[in-house]
């Protein structure tokens, strides 16, 4: 049969002094590596800028799925996600209004 080993106060204190040890050494690396920061929000007429279209062509590509949010019945778009669909829905098409 195994013995029990009951830990006591002075064990805890040793192994939670342990863990704040092992924790601040990492600290400094931490702090260096830089947070990830929200994606900014692009308004309607900023799409519609990046890829030289109007805003009915916009509006449009919103019917056939291009993903929206809206906040405060405005409609913004997460560039990451238009550049998603639009390489998965029409690719030639991107290509020609980034050139």
């Amino acid at each position: 049969m195994e013995k029990l080993f009951i830990p006591t106060e002075e064990d805890f204190r040793r192994w939670i002094a342990e863990a704040l040890e092992s924790s601040l050494r990492k600290l400094p690396q931490i702090l260096k590596t830089p947070m990830n920061e929200p994606e900014k929000l692009l308004n309607r007429k900023e799409v519609a800028g990046i890829f030289q279209i109007s805003l009915v062509t916009l509006h449009q590509w919103m019917h056939q799925g291009l993903p929206f949010h809206k906040q405060g019945g405005r409609v913004y778009f997460l560039r990451s996600e238009v550049m998603h669909y639009l390489k998965d829905k029409n690719p030639k098409q991107l290509q020609n209004r980034i050139a």
